[in-house]
């Protein structure tokens, strides 16, 4: 595990949401972040309660949006344009 992303609350934050994220595939994440799918489930597994990470787990088991080999082409960007709010 990646000692500089646990040390790091906003870092823990970002990669804990775009794993919930149903857009942002693993590797997104690998990219930013240098955690492949098995280091992000390992910290999911870590942070989260018990039934969250059932929950998550549940909810990205073979979900195509989270792996850009099974995507569909015509998804072209890792969130929905009405997900982030301006503060």
């Amino acid at each position: 595990m990646n000692n500089t992303v646990e040390s790091n609350g906003a870092d823990l934050s970002r990669i804990i949401e775009m794993a919930w994220e149903d857009r942002t595939p693993f590797e997104a994440i690998e990219r930013e972040f240098g955690l492949n799918e098995s280091a992000v489930v390992r910290l999911m597994r870590k942070n989260l309660k018990s039934s969250s990470f059932k929950l998550w787990r549940e909810r990205v088991a073979g979900r195509k949006t989270k792996h850009l080999q099974l995507r569909m082409p015509e998804v072209i960007r890792g969130y929905c344009t009405r997900q982030y709010k301006h503060h």
